[in-house]
């Protein structure tokens, strides 16, 4: 019997237009933009000033906090400015922004590390924060923060989450087909990391090909042992609190992080980005993109610079079919429409999708039915009507007893709402409300 979890629901996956296709590498842009808001936290500090010339893969903006990342140079060139600059959720951010000079220097003091295992798990976790490695399953959330539970933390598990249950996207699939060497070395250094001797890959049924490269190159481990597990294809299966209860049978209850029942997770792109880092001393540069929509001529996945103009993007791999209704940033799940493609490629820019009026908007809202369904697919087990009610009333107290921050914004209640109630978005802006109101009251 496959693993899987309790409810979800089952889209097309749509992952056929890409599946197969290689991973094609962009030129970048000649003007490079830099949020210093790529991650989940403090924003980054930049410490580069106007006029500098700096090295690809050189640190310009330094960790604001803890709950933070670096972020570096993703060419070589002349800083050009540092100034407010449209980031893709639409609000204006400090960016720096930099002129390619188009020769591609690397920054000369990056220095990689062959025998990972003489360094502690200390110098590893200084290593992975130096790099600006966040979770670039689109999370975002710094690396080297979640792999630095509290010491009382018993970590039984490492997991790379490899499920990839968005439709359309198929970056993480690529990689494991193309560079499963390194997701696998990645995921030797977690297991190095927490003196494990057992990791876990969590790959979903429709990806026969990468289960079956990644279980030859996780059999010539001699001593170690790498489980590659078949995960049944549903949606969100790569959810991480679902990811490890389909593995380890353990449930992540409400208010609790995953290190609580002695897990961690990091995505695909992220044991790769860990591999690069460790061994050849590369912080977060690039990242797999894929295109896809209708609206798109040549659907792909490709490599992008972080910094890069959405819009390059699109031009360089053939441009628009049509002049799409809804452009969205990572997949039609979980992804953020954005309202112009002249802003940059964070490191969570997972996909790029682009959708004509037949597909970008569905039917109007009606009144609730009461039939159950949303309730019956949430995997998180909350009551997703409730939620709406409450989210649509700013009724703050009913949203807190009915756990609104255990919603992981999957999208499943909306999706399978008969009455086409948009659920998800109430719930998206009942979060930032309550966060409001909270921070008024204290």
């Amino acid at each position: 019997m496959l693993k899987t979890f309790r409810g979800g629901v089952h889209p097309n996956d749509m992952k056929a237009p890409t599946a197969n296709k290689k991973i094609v590498e962009l030129d970048p842009s000649q003007e490079m933009v830099y949020p210093m808001t790529q991650h989940i936290g403090a924003p980054a500090k930049p410490i580069v000033k106007v006029g500098d010339f700096v090295y690809a893969g050189q640190k310009i903006a330094e960790a604001g906090g803890f709950v933070s990342a670096c972020i570096h140079a993703t060419v070589s060139g002349t800083v050009k400015a540092i100034e407010k600059r449209m980031h893709p959720n639409g609000l204006f951010v400090e960016s720096i922004v930099i002129d390619d000079d188009g020769q591609d220097s690397i920054y000369p003091e990056l220095r990689g590390c062959e025998d990972y295992t003489k360094l502690s798990k200390d110098e590893l976790v200084n290593i992975i924060k130096e790099a600006g490695i966040v979770g670039l399953g689109g999370a975002t959330f710094p690396t080297h923060v979640k792999l630095s539970p509290p010491s009382e933390a018993n970590i039984d598990y490492v997991i790379v989450n490899a499920a990839e249950c968005e439709p359309y996207l198929t970056s993480d699939y690529r990689e494991m087909l193309e560079s499963p060497e390194q997701v696998i070395g990645g995921l030797k250094i977690l297991m190095h990391m927490f003196n494990l001797k057992d990791g876990y890959v969590g790959i979903e049924d429709n990806k026969e090909v990468a289960i079956e490269t990644m279980t030859a190159i996780a059999a010539k481990e001699k001593n170690l042992d790498i489980h590659i597990k078949t995960l049944k294809t549903k949606y969100p299966q790569g959810g991480e609190k679902q990811l490890i209860n389909a593995i380890t049978g353990r449930k992540v209850g409400p208010g609790q992080l995953p290190w609580q029942v002695g897990a961690i997770v990091c995505n695909v792109d992220t044991c790769r980005a860990i591999f690069q880092a460790v061994r050849r001393g590369l912080p977060v540069m690039t990242r797999i993109v894929t295109t896809g929509g209708d609206c798109v001529n040549n659907p792909g996945n490709y490599k992008v610079r972080v910094g890069m103009k959405l819009r390059d993007i699109i031009e360089q791999t053939g441009g628009f079919s049509k002049q799409p209704s809804k452009v969205i940033m990572g997949g039609p799940m979980m992804g953020m429409a954005i309202s112009s493609l002249d802003v940059p490629a964070v490191k969570g820019t997972s996909g790029l999708m682009a959708f004509g009026e037949e597909h970008a908007y569905g039917a109007d809202e009606t009144a609730c039915l009461r039939c159950g369904k949303c309730v019956y697919v949430c995997p998180m087990n909350l009551l997703p009507n409730r939620l709406d009610e409450a989210a649509r009333a700013d009724n703050y107290d009913a949203l807190e007893k009915l756990n609104i921050n255990d919603c992981i914004e999957c999208g499943s209640c909306a999706y399978s709402c008969p009455s086409k109630r948009r659920q998800v978005q109430q719930i998206k802006v009942a979060k930032v409300k309550l966060r409001e109101a909270q921070q008024r009251n204290k």
